[in-house]
């Protein structure tokens, strides 16, 4: 697997965010070794702010448009950042099971939830995480401080996870 190479694939797209003043993170997905769609954070800026457009939704969405009849079971999800709560439990649903992230989601991260304590249309679901050392952390890191030290973004400026970002070395 090229880890390094998707990761690299999902920074551009966090990149493209950050140029727009947008929360900057990216995802692919990836199947077979083959990137199969991408996004990036849309609609985090005051004017058209919403908590719909995160990355791996939109790369989600340009998948089923794309590839609907794709095997699902047999996806990676990139993300610069750990998906969200939200993010994670929709990519449960829809068949997607493995997930690889640079940067861990210090305030709202999904990916540790015990699912086999929740309700039945979890507890059966294995799922596979990857935090893997060095795919690219610094990087996907480096992003957010950015975002967060920019006068021009205010989206979760006053936030754990904007803490937690601008104390990381």
């Amino acid at each position: 697997m090229h880890h390094e190479t998707f990761m690299r694939l999902a920074l551009q797209q966090a990149q493209l965010a950050l140029n727009n003043n947008e929360f900057p993170v990216g995802a692919v997905i990836v199947a077979e070794d083959e990137p199969v769609a991408s996004g990036r954070r849309e609609n985090s800026r005051d004017e058209t702010a919403n908590e719909l457009d995160h990355a791996e939704i939109v790369a989600l969405r340009d998948l089923l448009g794309r590839r609907p009849d794709i095997d699902r079971k047999t996806l990676t999800v990139y993300s610069t950042m750990e998906p969200c709560l939200m993010c994670y439990a929709t990519m449960l649903l829809n068949g997607i099971r493995t997930f690889v992230y640079a940067y861990e989601d210090a305030m709202g991260g999904g990916t540790s939830l015990q699912l086999a304590h929740l309700t039945p249309l979890y507890q059966g679901m294995e799922t596979e995480v990857r935090i893997l050392p060095n795919i690219l952390r610094q990087e996907s890191l480096t992003l957010f401080k950015t975002f967060f030290t920019s006068t021009e973004n205010n989206y979760w400026q006053d936030s754990l996870l904007a803490e937690y970002t601008l104390a990381q070395p």
